[in-house]
């Protein structure tokens, strides 16, 4: 019963702080801040156990896999959350203004350019996008140019553009849904 007690604190505790480490990285300094003072206590009565237990093994074991666990649980929130926004560069070899056009349709903000790579003209694009839309993005791009080159990364800070304000509305969810609804 000691063991599942640990093994369950620490799982509880270790998601508390991947998330608060998480959240610390993304500048949301006060809800860190909340979620550390559960995840303290918890460390705190976790380690009591382990401390008051310590001559049978199981009850050590039990802790670090529990330690392990939590990492895995805590990304695993994390990733549902999908918290933050991504930057999609794209590079398509079809320089068709159209793949733009789809993606604004779609509620995405895209700024586009004409480039040229090794092999002649491209259309460039950069796209933010919220986290949570970003594997549906990915597949409107390949659904539009399966060859597209993708690059992604998390921007640090975003300000201004008519983007910021569209996201905030909603436009990309409902743009989303017209979609689904007209097919």
């Amino acid at each position: 019963m000691m063991v599942s007690i640990i093994l369950i604190v620490n799982i509880v505790y270790v998601s508390f702080f991947t998330l608060r480490m998480i959240f610390t990285l993304k500048g949301q300094r006060y809800f860190a801040a909340f979620i550390s003072t559960f995840e303290i206590l918890i460390y705190i009565i976790g380690l009591g156990l382990v401390l008051d237990n310590l001559n049978q093994i199981e009850n050590v074991i039990a802790y670090a896999v529990g330690y392990g666990l939590g990492v895995i649980v805590g990304m695993k929130i994390e990733e549902k959350l999908a918290l933050g926004y991504t930057t999609v560069n794209v590079i398509s070899s079809n320089p068709d203004i159209e793949f733009t056009r789809k993606l604004r349709d779609a509620g995405y903000g895209v700024t586009s350019w004409s480039s040229y790579g090794m092999e002649g003209d491209r259309l460039t694009m950069q796209i933010l996008t919220p986290r949570k839309y970003e594997l549906k993005l990915y597949e409107q791009i390949k659904s539009i140019d399966p060859k597209a080159f993708i690059i992604a990364y998390e921007p640090k800070q975003i300000h201004g553009g008519f983007w910021v304000k569209q996201v905030k509305k909603g436009r990309i969810r409902d743009a989303q849904k017209e979609q689904q609804e007209a097919l």
